[in-house]
């Protein structure tokens, strides 16, 4: 099963817009958030990833179903939707308080190195598909 990790939160105010809903650009900050905690939980340690590696968004896609309020509790869902050669594809979902769909996307990252695209490490990629027990560095 593919590395999935779940979030769970309130609204913030610094998140909200003026009217007190989500402001948009938001939802992708808290979507990077969930993707450090998934590396962090899979246990690719963040020395590793800042000094080999780059992984710059290539493509964010978000599809907004229903408001988020100021204060309301949501959860968020991030899994590994795809591997690619040197990208990953990570889907998300983001749940109200009523636990309908709020919320849904993507977003890619390519693996870089010294400005270049390269191989996913196959101890990252077991990780991210769910098949590895040991840590990855």
């Amino acid at each position: 099963m593919p590395a999935t990790i779940e979030l769970k939160r309130r609204l913030r105010w610094a998140d909200a817009d003026a009217a007190g809903r989500l402001h948009f650009p938001r939802i992708f900050e808290i979507v990077e958030e969930a993707e450090g905690e998934l590396l962090r939980s899979i246990e690719w340690p963040l020395a590793v990833r800042r000094r080999e590696y780059d992984l710059p968004r290539a493509h964010v896609e978000c599809r907004f179903l229903r408001m988020l309020a100021l204060d309301a509790p949501f959860r968020l869902r991030l899994t590994v939707g795809k591997l690619g050669r040197s990208s990953i594809r990570y889907d998300y979902q983001v749940f109200d308080d009523g636990e309908e769909l709020a919320i849904e996307g993507t977003m890619t990252v390519v693996m870089l190195q010294n400005g270049k695209p390269v191989e996913i490490p196959q101890t990252l990629r077991a990780a991210l598909d769910g098949d590895a027990s040991d840590p990855v560095v």
